[in-house]
Formats: structure tokens, C-alpha cells, sequence
């Protein structure tokens, strides 16, 4: 079991959930002892992994307080340590992500001269295997009603204030893969996030991570979750979930026809499933693609990944 000798509250409380990740979880851990900061309380809820991760865990030693035991998933764990978590401030890290030098200082200090700041982000990046940066991750200046199109917040740059979990609770055991955007949204609602221009995380990306893995589940779990928090989803998410099918299957641009029939029914099905209807909309777009598709030497005019914020 987690035990602690605190003479004092600590500012952070760090969350580390974990399973079957110690090819990288080494470097998270050391990433967040590596801060330099007086105060915080690191926490890693592990569900019992059966490769190399509790033995690293012991090689820390006291440095790290940790429990590695079965649990009910990734959101479980986050829970596990926002209840146990005592610091002013908490940050969620994943046993594969990393924060960058400076980080927590460079939180400490703003929230320090901003008390009335809740929640805090800042900007990312995505990295590999190897903590190369792989591109900048999408981020945005704060806006609810954006927010609802687009996640924009990379999760391990989030800095919460502990009294926010209190009153708005804890993350939803249901999700597999979208509760972080799930709590963003719900906290949103009255809450104005502040954002920090300044990178604090390595977010990692690499052909096991689970979102990478299973798109097309992604997508589904995201529509039904913003179905259920604002009553409709997104025309945007829809068409995320179709393109998400279709580059599921590795079709190719040079596989025009085939490639814009599976987008097509792929739209037409994701609209069924959570609308219950096809707008005109959908419709002019699908003709649209199936036009150019059939013009030998055209180029698409379909959006890029990029351009739709899958």
C-alpha cells in the first residue's frame, strides 16, 4: 500500500497510472524527479503489470510511492490517485509520456501569482520511441465552444487545482479512451481554462499506443460520449469517425474509387448511428467525392488528417 510522512501539504500530487509499460515508464518517472521542485507528491497506480515495472518502481525506492494491483482501466487508476492525492495541485502523466525540464517550476510560479486560475495547459509535443519530437501537438487558446469540435488539450499538460476535483469529481470508468476529453468538457462548462504558451509535455506516439491502435474505436467512444454530454454530436466527429474507418483499412489515395466508396458508406453509417438522419449536407459532400474520384489523374478534395483534427 501507498504510504506518506508529509509535514506539510505538498503543492503538487503527481498521477501516474500504469500497466505493462516499462519500456518507457523509467524516463516518465525520471522526468518528473528530475523537476528539481520541493513539494511534490509523485503517485503511480499500477494495475498489476506483468513485465519489468515493478522492479523498476523499487529501484526508486522512496523517491516514488506506488501500488500495482489489478484495477478496472486507465480511468480507475487516475481515480485511485485523485482520491488519494493531497497536494494544492495535481497533474496527471501517463506511464509513457514525459514532462520537459522546468515544468513544474514553471507551473508553480504562475499559479502562485494567479490564485484565481483553476485549470491550467500548456503546449506539447508529440514524441517517438526515443523522445524525438515527432511535430508540435494541436493546441488552442481557450474556447468552450471550440473545445467541442476539436480536443485541443494535450492531456499531460493539464494542471488542476485539487478543490476542482472536489467539486466536480472524479473521471468516468466507463471510457476507455476519451475521458480526459470527456472531463475537459465537463469542467469547461464553467470553468475558463487558462493557457500557458509554453511547452511542459512530451506526449508519446508510437504504433502500440492504444489511440493509434484503435482509431475507429476512438471515434465511436468520443460520438456516443459527446452525444451523451451535449446532447449531438459534432457534425466534425461524425466525419472524424468515417475518415478514421477508412484509414483503418489502409486504403491508399491511389486506390481513389475504393477508398472514397468506404468514406462514403463510412459517413453515411457514422450520421445513421448518431444522428439518426443524412443531411443534405453529407450527401452534396459524398457526391462531391465520388465525382472526383472518377476523374482519372484528379487529386481528392478531401481533407487531410491535420486539417480535420482527427
Amino acid at each position: 500500500m501507498i504510504s506518506r510522512n508529509h509535514t506539510k501539504r505538498p503543492f503538487f500530487t503527481i498521477i501516474t497510472p500504469s500497466f505493462n509499460q516499462g519500456r518507457y515508464i523509467r524516463r516518465t518517472i525520471e522526468s518528473v524527479l528530475s523537476q528539481g521542485v520541493e513539494g511534490v507528491e509523485y503517485l503511480i497506480f499500477d494495475g498489476g503489470s506483468s513485465d519489468e515495472t515493478v522492479s523498476i518502481l523499487e529501484s526508486f525506492g522512496d523517491s516514488v510511492h506506488w501500488i500495482s494491483e489489478p484495477d478496472k482501466g486507465q480511468a480507475d487508476a487516475v481515480n485511485k490517485g485523485l482520491m488519494a492525492a493531497t497536494g494544492e495541485v495535481i497533474g496527471w502523466l501517463n506511464s509513457d509520456d514525459i514532462y520537459y525540464p522546468n515544468t513544474l517550476t514553471t507551473v508553480r510560479t504562475f499559479l502562485a501569482r494567479h490564485p484565481e486560475v483553476e485549470v491550467l495547459y500548456g503546449e506539447a509535443n508529440h514524441i517517438d520511441e526515443n523522445d524525438e519530437i515527432l511535430e508540435r501537438y494541436y493546441t488552442e487558446g481557450w474556447n468552450y465552444e471550440r473545445l467541442k469540435d476539436i480536443c485541443y488539450i494535450c492531456q499531460p499538460s493539464v494542471f488542476l487545482r485539487r478543490r476542482v476535483v472536489q467539486e466536480y469529481g472524479l473521471l468516468d470508468v466507463n471510457l476507455r479512451y476519451c475521458m480526459d476529453y470527456e472531463y475537459w468538457l465537463r469542467l469547461g462548462r464553467d470553468i475558463h481554462f487558462m493557457h500557458l504558451s509554453q511547452t511542459l509535455a512530451g506526449s508519446r506516439m508510437y504504433r502500440d499506443n492504444k489511440t493509434l491502435k484503435h482509431r475507429s474505436a476512438v471515434h465511436a467512444e468520443i460520438n456516443h460520449m459527446l452525444k451523451k454530454r451535449l446532447g449531438k454530436t459534432p457534425t466534425r466527429w461524425i466525419y472524424n469517425y468515417a475518415f478514421a474507418v477508412v484509414d483503418s483499412k489502409n486504403y491508399h489515395r491511389a486506390e481513389p474509387k475504393k477508398y472514397v466508396w468506404t468514406l462514403v458508406w463510412s459517413l453515411f453509417v457514422a450520421y445513421l448511428r448518431w444522428r439518426h438522419k443524412i443531411p443534405r449536407s453529407a450527401v452534396k459532400a459524398a457526391i462531391n467525392w465520388l465525382y472526383q474520384s472518377f476523374r482519372v489523374g484528379s487529386e481528392l478534395g478531401i481533407p487531410k488528417c491535420s486539417e480535420r483534427g482527427a
